[in-house]
Protein backbone atom coordinates (compact mmCIF):
# COMPACT_ATOMS: atom_id res chain seq x y z
CA UNK A 1 0.00 0.00 0.00
CA UNK A 2 2.61 2.19 0.75
CA UNK A 3 4.32 1.66 -2.36
CA UNK A 4 1.24 2.68 -4.49
CA UNK A 5 1.09 5.77 -2.56
CA UNK A 6 4.70 6.72 -2.93
CA UNK A 7 4.48 5.76 -6.86
CA UNK A 8 1.20 8.09 -7.06
CA UNK A 9 3.18 10.97 -5.08
CA UNK A 10 5.93 10.73 -7.67
CA UNK A 11 3.41 10.45 -10.94
CA UNK A 12 1.49 13.81 -9.73
CA UNK A 13 4.49 16.41 -9.99
CA UNK A 14 5.68 14.45 -13.18
CA UNK A 15 2.15 15.03 -14.18
CA UNK A 16 1.55 18.58 -14.40
CA UNK A 17 5.02 19.39 -15.39
CA UNK A 18 4.18 17.12 -18.85
CA UNK A 19 0.88 19.25 -18.78
CA UNK A 20 2.72 22.77 -18.72
CA UNK A 21 5.50 21.39 -20.99
CA UNK A 22 2.77 20.36 -23.66
CA UNK A 23 1.61 23.75 -24.02
CA UNK A 24 2.12 26.34 -26.36
CA UNK A 25 3.89 29.75 -24.77
CA UNK A 26 1.59 32.70 -26.23
CA UNK A 27 4.36 35.36 -27.24
CA UNK A 28 2.19 38.03 -27.08
CA UNK A 29 0.69 37.22 -23.11
CA UNK A 30 3.62 36.96 -22.36
CA UNK A 31 5.05 40.08 -23.39
CA UNK A 32 1.52 41.75 -22.38
CA UNK A 33 2.60 40.51 -18.70
CA UNK A 34 5.79 41.50 -18.29
CA UNK A 35 4.57 45.09 -19.41
CA UNK A 36 1.83 45.17 -17.00
CA UNK A 37 3.82 43.82 -14.09
CA UNK A 38 6.22 46.67 -14.46
CA UNK A 39 3.45 49.23 -14.79
CA UNK A 40 2.43 47.89 -11.60
CA UNK A 41 5.79 47.98 -10.35
CA UNK A 42 6.14 51.51 -10.91
CA UNK A 43 2.84 52.37 -9.66
CA UNK A 44 3.68 51.16 -6.71
CA UNK A 45 6.91 52.39 -6.08
CA UNK A 46 5.55 55.71 -5.42
CA UNK A 47 3.58 54.25 -2.09
CA UNK A 48 6.94 52.74 -1.44
CA UNK A 49 8.52 55.75 -1.24
CA UNK A 50 6.59 57.58 0.94
CA UNK A 51 6.06 54.66 3.82
CA UNK A 52 9.65 54.44 3.53
CA UNK A 53 10.61 58.04 3.96
CA UNK A 54 7.72 58.79 6.51
CA UNK A 55 10.26 56.16 8.63
CA UNK A 56 13.26 58.24 7.97
CA UNK A 57 15.13 61.12 9.47
CA UNK A 58 13.93 64.12 7.74
CA UNK A 59 17.42 65.07 5.85
CA UNK A 60 17.39 61.65 4.32
CA UNK A 61 13.96 61.48 2.53
CA UNK A 62 15.89 62.65 -0.72
CA UNK A 63 19.67 61.66 -0.02
CA UNK A 64 20.70 59.68 -2.97
CA UNK A 65 21.30 56.92 -3.55
CA UNK A 66 17.96 55.81 -2.55
CA UNK A 67 17.37 53.64 0.17
CA UNK A 68 14.10 51.70 0.30
CA UNK A 69 14.89 50.46 4.05
CA UNK A 70 15.59 53.66 6.04
CA UNK A 71 18.77 53.62 8.27
CA UNK A 72 18.03 54.35 11.13
CA UNK A 73 14.19 53.29 11.58
CA UNK A 74 12.85 55.71 13.42
CA UNK A 75 8.47 56.00 14.20
CA UNK A 76 8.57 59.74 15.84
CA UNK A 77 6.75 61.14 13.13
CA UNK A 78 4.08 58.89 13.48
CA UNK A 79 4.40 59.82 16.99
CA UNK A 80 4.37 63.29 16.93
CA UNK A 81 1.26 63.21 14.36
CA UNK A 82 -0.85 61.98 17.83
CA UNK A 83 0.56 63.90 19.88
CA UNK A 84 -1.23 66.77 22.08
CA UNK A 85 0.12 69.93 20.18
CA UNK A 86 -1.18 68.35 16.87
CA UNK A 87 -4.29 68.73 14.91
CA UNK A 88 -4.18 65.85 12.78
CA UNK A 89 -6.76 63.73 14.62
CA UNK A 90 -9.51 66.42 14.65
CA UNK A 91 -8.40 66.90 10.44
CA UNK A 92 -9.05 63.05 10.32
CA UNK A 93 -12.57 62.85 12.16
CA UNK A 94 -13.40 66.32 9.91
CA UNK A 95 -13.05 64.60 6.75
CA UNK A 96 -14.52 61.52 8.26
CA UNK A 97 -17.43 63.78 8.92
CA UNK A 98 -17.48 65.20 5.75
CA UNK A 99 -17.49 62.08 3.78
CA UNK A 100 -20.33 60.95 5.62
CA UNK A 101 -22.40 64.11 5.23
CA UNK A 102 -21.72 64.18 1.17
CA UNK A 103 -22.40 60.43 0.86
CA UNK A 104 -26.12 61.30 2.65
CA UNK A 105 -26.83 63.85 0.38
CA UNK A 106 -25.83 62.46 -2.94
CA UNK A 107 -27.81 59.08 -1.81
CA UNK A 108 -30.77 61.30 -1.73
CA UNK A 109 -30.12 63.93 -4.24
CA UNK A 110 -28.06 61.73 -7.05
CA UNK A 111 -30.35 58.63 -6.85
CA UNK A 112 -33.83 60.58 -6.74
CA UNK A 113 -32.37 63.05 -9.86
CA UNK A 114 -31.49 59.94 -11.91
CA UNK A 115 -34.94 58.04 -11.00
CA UNK A 116 -36.24 61.42 -12.25
CA UNK A 117 -34.40 60.98 -15.69
CA UNK A 118 -34.67 56.94 -16.12
CA UNK A 119 -38.37 56.71 -15.07
CA UNK A 120 -40.55 59.57 -15.08
CA UNK A 121 -42.26 61.12 -18.36
CA UNK A 122 -42.03 64.84 -18.59
CA UNK A 123 -41.83 67.55 -20.93
CA UNK A 124 -38.33 68.74 -21.64
CA UNK A 125 -36.79 65.70 -19.82
CA UNK A 126 -34.78 65.15 -22.64
CA UNK A 127 -33.35 68.40 -23.40
CA UNK A 128 -32.58 68.76 -19.68
CA UNK A 129 -30.62 65.62 -19.76
CA UNK A 130 -28.80 66.86 -22.71
CA UNK A 131 -28.25 70.36 -20.59
CA UNK A 132 -26.91 68.62 -17.94
CA UNK A 133 -24.30 66.57 -19.83
CA UNK A 134 -23.09 69.80 -21.19
CA UNK A 135 -22.22 70.92 -17.63
CA UNK A 136 -19.81 68.24 -18.03
CA UNK A 137 -17.38 70.30 -20.63
CA UNK A 138 -16.81 72.98 -18.11
CA UNK A 139 -13.70 72.75 -16.17
CA UNK A 140 -14.65 72.66 -12.66
CA UNK A 141 -11.55 75.67 -11.81
CA UNK A 142 -13.93 77.82 -14.10
CA UNK A 143 -16.74 77.69 -10.97
CA UNK A 144 -14.80 78.01 -8.06
CA UNK A 145 -15.25 82.10 -7.85
CA UNK A 146 -18.91 81.27 -9.05
CA UNK A 147 -19.32 79.23 -5.81
CA UNK A 148 -17.64 81.22 -3.81
CA UNK A 149 -19.97 83.68 -3.93
CA UNK A 150 -22.63 81.73 -3.94
CA UNK A 151 -21.17 80.01 -0.59
CA UNK A 152 -20.43 83.56 0.66
CA UNK A 153 -24.01 84.59 0.26
CA UNK A 154 -25.39 82.10 1.96
CA UNK A 155 -22.82 82.31 5.00
CA UNK A 156 -21.47 79.09 4.57
CA UNK A 157 -17.79 79.63 4.08
CA UNK A 158 -15.41 78.40 6.54
CA UNK A 159 -17.58 75.23 7.13
CA UNK A 160 -18.06 71.90 6.28
CA UNK A 161 -21.23 72.39 4.70
CA UNK A 162 -19.61 74.88 1.93
CA UNK A 163 -17.93 71.38 0.38
CA UNK A 164 -20.37 69.12 1.10
CA UNK A 165 -23.25 71.23 -0.44
CA UNK A 166 -20.47 72.28 -3.23
CA UNK A 167 -20.08 68.55 -4.96
CA UNK A 168 -23.75 67.46 -3.11
CA UNK A 169 -24.98 67.34 -7.15
CA UNK A 170 -22.21 65.59 -9.57
CA UNK A 171 -24.11 64.70 -12.76
CA UNK A 172 -21.38 61.85 -13.85
CA UNK A 173 -22.87 60.54 -10.39
CA UNK A 174 -26.49 61.21 -12.23
CA UNK A 175 -25.62 59.46 -15.42
CA UNK A 176 -23.81 56.84 -14.37
CA UNK A 177 -26.88 56.05 -11.76
CA UNK A 178 -29.48 56.79 -14.33
CA UNK A 179 -27.90 54.27 -17.21
CA UNK A 180 -27.98 51.30 -14.43
CA UNK A 181 -31.59 52.03 -13.56
CA UNK A 182 -32.18 51.85 -17.08
CA UNK A 183 -31.24 47.78 -16.92
CA UNK A 184 -33.91 47.75 -14.26
CA UNK A 185 -37.37 46.32 -16.20
CA UNK A 186 -39.94 48.55 -16.09
CA UNK A 187 -42.49 46.39 -15.63
CA UNK A 188 -41.53 46.16 -11.75
CA UNK A 189 -41.63 49.67 -11.76
CA UNK A 190 -45.31 49.47 -13.68
CA UNK A 191 -46.37 47.41 -11.58
CA UNK A 192 -45.83 48.51 -7.92
CA UNK A 193 -47.56 51.99 -9.19
CA UNK A 194 -50.47 49.81 -10.83
CA UNK A 195 -50.97 48.34 -6.92
CA UNK A 196 -50.76 51.90 -5.39
CA UNK A 197 -47.59 52.89 -4.73
CA UNK A 198 -45.98 56.30 -5.41
CA UNK A 199 -43.12 57.09 -7.06
CA UNK A 200 -41.04 58.05 -3.67
CA UNK A 201 -42.21 54.27 -2.84
CA UNK A 202 -41.03 52.66 -6.25
CA UNK A 203 -37.53 54.55 -5.59
CA UNK A 204 -37.41 53.37 -2.07
CA UNK A 205 -38.51 49.70 -2.10
CA UNK A 206 -37.70 48.89 -5.50
CA UNK A 207 -35.14 50.68 -7.18
CA UNK A 208 -32.77 51.19 -4.24
CA UNK A 209 -32.35 47.54 -3.87
CA UNK A 210 -31.95 46.57 -7.05
CA UNK A 211 -29.58 48.91 -7.39
CA UNK A 212 -26.50 48.05 -4.71
CA UNK A 213 -23.44 47.76 -7.48
CA UNK A 214 -24.56 51.72 -9.02
CA UNK A 215 -24.87 52.84 -5.12
CA UNK A 216 -22.13 51.23 -3.71
CA UNK A 217 -19.87 52.66 -6.99
CA UNK A 218 -21.16 55.94 -6.68
CA UNK A 219 -20.21 55.79 -2.62
CA UNK A 220 -16.70 54.58 -3.68
CA UNK A 221 -16.46 57.96 -6.23
CA UNK A 222 -17.47 60.25 -3.36
CA UNK A 223 -15.17 58.45 -0.86
CA UNK A 224 -12.45 58.98 -2.57
CA UNK A 225 -12.49 62.16 -4.22
CA UNK A 226 -13.96 63.80 -1.05
CA UNK A 227 -11.58 62.17 0.87
CA UNK A 228 -8.60 63.07 -1.28
CA UNK A 229 -9.85 66.52 -2.18
CA UNK A 230 -7.79 69.97 -1.87
CA UNK A 231 -8.53 72.35 -3.55
CA UNK A 232 -12.56 73.23 -2.06
CA UNK A 233 -11.27 72.78 1.76
CA UNK A 234 -8.40 75.21 0.64
CA UNK A 235 -10.47 77.75 -0.67
CA UNK A 236 -13.70 77.89 1.34
CA UNK A 237 -12.16 76.88 4.96
CA UNK A 238 -9.73 79.35 6.75
CA UNK A 239 -9.97 78.48 9.91
CA UNK A 240 -7.19 75.62 10.28
CA UNK A 241 -9.28 73.76 13.33
CA UNK A 242 -11.74 72.91 10.34
CA UNK A 243 -9.77 72.06 7.95
CA UNK A 244 -9.68 68.69 6.27
CA UNK A 245 -7.03 65.86 6.03
CA UNK A 246 -5.23 66.72 2.47
CA UNK A 247 -4.63 70.84 3.78
CA UNK A 248 -3.77 70.06 6.87
CA UNK A 249 -1.29 67.80 5.92
CA UNK A 250 0.44 70.30 3.60
CA UNK A 251 0.72 72.66 6.63
CA UNK A 252 3.47 70.49 8.32
CA UNK A 253 5.96 73.59 6.77
CA UNK A 254 7.69 76.42 8.46
CA UNK A 255 8.88 79.36 6.68
CA UNK A 256 11.93 78.18 5.23
CA UNK A 257 11.89 74.42 5.48
CA UNK A 258 9.16 71.42 4.76
CA UNK A 259 9.02 68.58 6.92
CA UNK A 260 8.80 66.12 4.27
CA UNK A 261 9.09 62.86 6.42
CA UNK A 262 5.95 64.22 8.60
CA UNK A 263 3.84 64.56 4.88
CA UNK A 264 4.78 61.27 4.37
CA UNK A 265 3.68 59.96 7.86
CA UNK A 266 0.57 62.14 7.49
CA UNK A 267 0.23 61.10 3.61
CA UNK A 268 0.49 57.35 4.67
CA UNK A 269 -1.84 57.15 7.40
CA UNK A 270 -5.01 58.91 4.81
CA UNK A 271 -4.61 56.07 2.16
CA UNK A 272 -5.48 53.58 4.68
CA UNK A 273 -8.85 54.11 4.89
CA UNK A 274 -9.43 54.17 0.99
CA UNK A 275 -7.85 51.13 0.69
CA UNK A 276 -9.79 49.20 3.04
CA UNK A 277 -12.86 50.51 1.59
CA UNK A 278 -11.84 49.43 -1.83
CA UNK A 279 -11.15 45.89 -0.96
CA UNK A 280 -14.49 45.17 0.34
CA UNK A 281 -16.32 46.59 -1.98
CA UNK A 282 -14.75 46.48 -5.67
CA UNK A 283 -16.90 43.30 -6.33
CA UNK A 284 -19.76 45.62 -6.41
CA UNK A 285 -17.79 48.83 -7.79
CA UNK A 286 -17.07 46.56 -11.58
CA UNK A 287 -20.28 45.44 -11.59
CA UNK A 288 -21.80 48.71 -11.48
CA UNK A 289 -18.93 50.04 -13.76
CA UNK A 290 -19.61 47.26 -16.30
CA UNK A 291 -23.89 47.94 -16.69
CA UNK A 292 -23.67 51.56 -17.18
CA UNK A 293 -23.97 51.35 -20.80
CA UNK A 294 -26.17 48.61 -21.68
CA UNK A 295 -28.91 51.03 -22.76
CA UNK A 296 -29.72 54.79 -23.37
Amino acid sequence: MDVLLNAKQEKKPLGIIRRFAGRKINTFKLVATVVFLLIGALNIFPILFMVSSSLKLTPKVFEYPFKLIPDPLIASHYQKLFSGGSLFIKWYLNTITLVVVTLGLRLLVVGMTAYALARLRFKGRNVLFFIFTLTLMIPADMLLVPRYMVLYMLKLTNTMWSVAFLYTFEFFLVFLVRQFYLTIPKELSEAAIIDGCSHFGVFYRIILPLSKPAMVTMGLFTFVWQWSDFTAPFIFINDLKKQMLTVGISTFATEHTIDYAMQMAGATLSIIPVIIVFMFVQRYFIAGIASTGLKN
